[in-house]
């Protein structure tokens, strides 16, 4: 990822000054850099297209829930450019033997994550690239996030949570097997 951290340090410099700060005060001098750097660092998904972590699929007969839990993400929101974060719950049932390391299905979502973004668009793109390079009968993706929008901002509210569903293939087809999914993730 190619970032110009020359021009981030000089944009952080101005909005420091903007608020009535001093950028070369003994605490701030440093912060433009460190800025930089955490930008890197957090928008490092941009490039990054989540269906690569699915090109490697194993053969295995089995054709029941695959359901990985309580993925933590951390992302920002691209509103505000401030974090929200939470987990991701991932779920698919495999047809034809076609299954993933599970660790790809966090790795799927943390590229995701690391891009200025919307909840709603990371669960539907984690779906969708799962859907697109496994082919599984049915993909379910919920995510659960504070979005620090809402708790340090504007309404205020902290520990608010915000849920949003993806379900594909099966899962949208057939409410007993959401419900069940729901089961699994709720615990």
């Amino acid at each position: 990822m190619s970032v110009n951290h020359e021009q981030i340090k000089e944009a952080v410099k101005l909005i420091l000054t903007s608020i009535g700060e001093n950028p070369e005060r003994e605490g701030l001098i440093d912060t433009p850099a460190r800025v930089a750097r955490m930008y890197e660092e957090v928008f490092s998904g941009i490039e990054q297209d989540p269906k690569e972590y699915f090109d490697v699929v194993f053969s295995e007969e089995h054709e029941e829930v695959v359901l990985v839990k309580d993925i933590p993400f951390y992302s920002m929101c691209e509103h505000h450019l401030v974090p929200f974060f939470g987990v991701a719950h991932v779920a698919y049932i495999p047809r034809n033997g076609r299954v993933t390391g599970l660790s790809k299905l966090a790795r799927a979502v943390e590229a995701v994550a690391r891009r200025p973004q919307l909840q709603e668009r990371i669960t539907d793109t984690v779906a969708d690239a799962i859907m697109e390079k496994l082919e599984p009968y049915g993909v379910f993706v919920m995510i659960e996030a504070e979005h620090m929008c809402m708790t340090m901002r504007g309404v205020k509210k902290p520990g608010s949570k915000t849920v949003t569903t993806a379900a594909r293939g099966i899962y949208r087809e057939d409410a007993l097997l959401r419900n069940e999914i729901l089961q699994l993730i709720r615990g």
